[in-house]
């Protein structure tokens, strides 16, 4: 009997698409679309629709910077920006606080 896989989000960011599937540390994923390095983004990503182009800089930021979607034990991912304006922010000030631009971009309490 084969153990389950637990099944997390693969993002490209080139064709706005995102794949669920097994989780495999050793393996690279590549698009299906147009063979490019998929992203793992986590099992509580939720893509945004291909057409928000706003939506999927936010997210090309985020996945660039290290920071996924995995579940918490109690709270989910935790917080993440919304939008360019909130990005812009937070990266701004981890430039002038010296702060690594992963923790700016999820510290619930930054600004």
């Amino acid at each position: 009997m084969r153990a389950a896989v637990a099944r997390t989000h693969y993002v490209c960011l080139d064709c706005r698409v995102s794949y669920k599937q097994g989780f495999d540390r050793r393996r690279q994923r590549v698009c299906p679309r147009c063979a490019r390095p998929l992203f793992h983004a986590g099992a509580a990503f939720a893509a945004p629709p291909r057409r928000d182009i706003a939506a999927w800089r936010v997210l090309e930021v985020l996945l660039n910077a290290g920071v996924a979607f995995h579940m918490g034990c109690c709270d989910g991912p935790g917080y993440r920006p919304q939008n360019l304006r909130e990005v812009r922010e937070r990266l701004t000030r981890a430039r002038r606080d010296g702060m690594p631009a992963r923790k700016a971009l999820t510290d619930h309490g930054l600004l």
